[in-house]
């Protein structure tokens, strides 16, 4: 009999990751089914058996699920019934901590026999490490993509394959070839409303400061969506400076590789610049609750990926009140002006790549799940 598969990813990442997954999965079990919830890629797969419902589930910071707390409610009993309902050989979790570690609690006490597998770890490294044993009664099997989390998982109990990091192999698809343009400054801010809303006029002030010390300069800003090319467009519209800035839209990794320098908002998208060898500045705001909760859970020194993954500053971070575009502008220019600085910079990231294995991920997640379910 085919197997089935319920998946979860709640986020654009996860859907990609997700989708990367299911296609390797059918190379291998060309009759395995697939159910759950995710994003339009993933739902190009599956087809009406997943539900996308990835821009309704994205939502960045403790106050803004919050505020949410009645839809997530919903769709957590509604996910648990549609995984009764199927009844799936495993449920495979993609990220999404704050929804799917709360999925599998609930789902292990409701079917022991349940297999639960965990895809692209949740960062509990940087939050709780307590909660990590905590997992290992839950989980059947974690597949981490840094290579320092199977230590920590395999020391609490839970079986944990490393597999490489997804985003080299979509990566290297990716790569133009193209040369960098010494007089364009490359602005990310973020994939949701929320992170634009916050981020976005502070890249714009420190821009525009450098703008006036560089008056070649020319600006292009990566928007995620068309939603949010239009919100951009609209924080631009009243701005001197909106002549100068052109809008990307769906193409952040091309902008990466044009683009002399940058300045990225926290998320995969510091890894992606990395991978691309841009060097950047990151730049991140959330509401205060979030920021104060945050800054009481956080157990690392750094928010940025390289930086973790250095355990050292790599690329300054600009962090809520200390984004401050002077601050910023000045620390930019000199990755403009300083060819050691930018050199330097890029040397410590083709180190942190190197770290996160080959391409193959996908492959290797897809292996050890084929195997899990025998």
């Amino acid at each position: 009999m085919a197997k089935r598969l319920y998946f979860v990813a709640g986020e654009a990442s996860g859907d990609e990751h997700g989708a990367a997954l299911m296609r390797a999965l059918r190379d291998l079990a060309p009759d395995f089914e697939f159910h759950g919830r995710g994003g339009p890629l993933m739902r190009q797969i599956a087809g009406e058996a997943l539900l996308n419902w990835s821009d309704a589930a994205a939502v960045v910071g403790l106050w803004e699920v919050v505020k949410r707390y009645g839809y997530f409610r919903k769709q957590f009993q509604d996910t648990i019934d549609e995984i009764e309902f199927v009844d799936p050989d495993a449920v495979v979790l993609i990220d999404y901590p704050g929804f799917n570690l709360r999925l599998a609690r609930a789902l292990r006490k409701r079917s022991p026999r349940l297999k639960i597998i965990y895809y692209i770890s949740p960062q509990v490294w940087a939050w709780n490490r307590g909660r990590i044993r905590q997992m290992a009664r839950f989980l059947d099997l974690m597949l981490c993509i840094f290579p320092f989390e199977a230590e920590l998982y395999n020391q609490s109990g839970l079986r944990t394959i490393f597999v490489g990091h997804p985003m080299i192999e979509n990566l290297a698809k990716r790569r133009t070839g193209e040369a960098s343009d010494p007089k364009l400054l490359g602005l990310f801010p973020g994939s949701r409303s929320r992170e634009v809303k916050k981020i976005f006029p502070v890249m714009l002030e420190a821009a525009a400061e450098i703008s006036s010390q560089r008056p070649e300069t020319h600006i292009e800003v990566a928007a995620a969506s068309a939603s949010l090319s239009v919100e951009i467009q609209n924080l631009l519209a009243d701005l001197p400076l909106r002549e100068r800035v052109r809008i990307v839209t769906g193409d952040a990794s091309g902008l990466m590789q044009r683009a002399f320098v940058g300045m990225v908002a926290s998320g995969t998208a510091t890894l992606e610049a990395a991978y691309f060898r841009l060097p950047f500045v990151l730049v991140y705001r959330v509401s205060w609750p979030t920021y104060f909760a945050a800054r009481l859970l956080m157990k690392t020194n750094h928010l940025g990926m390289p930086n973790v993954l250095a355990d050292r500053e790599i690329v300054p971070e600009f962090l809520q009140h200390e984004a401050r575009p002077k601050t910023i502008s000045r620390t930019v220019l000199r990755l403009m002006n300083d060819p050691s600085a930018r050199e330097q910079m890029i040397s410590e990231f083709d180190a942190i790549i190197e770290k996160l294995g080959e391409t193959g991920a996908s492959a290797k997640a897809a292996r050890a799940i084929v195997d899990e379910l025998g």
